[in-house]
């Protein structure tokens, strides 16, 4: 069996075919890959990553019949340069300081540009997971106390708590009105 990237021929050339129909339906990558992995039992984020190793195979003979008369393409990926990352956390921080969530404060940083947001909350990601020292250090350049974060969320779990035990208290009542309903019935 002649595999290319992990897929044999066969499985590759239905990908493809999936995707370029789909494309041509009006349909999203995302929405592709999802439907794509449930049907063939694969994770989403393991479809998408070998759909685009796939593109990147342009000098296979293989790959180059199977995408033939397609005109599927991958964009290059622009990495964020140094400055671009220390802005782009500067601008995130300053809406944080605000109060805003992460999620919120990219939001309002892009202006509504989908592509930027999505790039921006990745990279954010990436460098709360691999580099928290840069987010710090940024935060305190900013004016933001770590101790201020720390703040938000107790505030927010402690908010939570508050709703947990109104609920519990009122579900509480709830039962022991039932019980003594129960009782009265059950001794008349």
């Amino acid at each position: 069996m002649n595999k290319i990237n992990g897929y044999t021929e066969e499985e590759a050339t239905g990908l493809i075919e999936y995707i370029y129909t789909g494309k041509n339906a009006g349909k999203t990558l995302s929405y592709l890959f999802e439907t794509y992995g449930l049907e063939h039992n694969r994770a989403k984020g393991s479809v998408r990553n070998y759909y685009y190793s796939f593109l990147k195979k342009q000098d296979d003979s293989r790959v180059k019949r199977i995408l033939e008369g397609k005109n599927l393409s991958a964009g290059c990926i622009r990495p964020f340069t140094e400055e671009e990352t220390d802005e782009m956390l500067e601008k995130i921080l300053a809406e944080r300081k605000k109060g805003y969530s992460v999620r919120r404060s990219i939001m309002n940083v892009c202006g509504g540009d989908e592509r930027l947001m999505l790039r921006m909350q990745n990279k954010y990601r990436n460098l709360l997971k691999k580099q928290p020292e840069r987010i710090q250090s940024a935060a305190k350049a900013a004016g933001i106390e770590e101790d201020f974060l720390r703040r938000k969320l107790e505030k927010e779990i402690d908010a939570l708590y508050s709703r947990l035990a109104l609920e519990l208290r009122s579900e509480n009542a709830r039962l022991k009105s039932e019980l003594e309903k129960l009782r009265k019935e059950g001794g008349e």
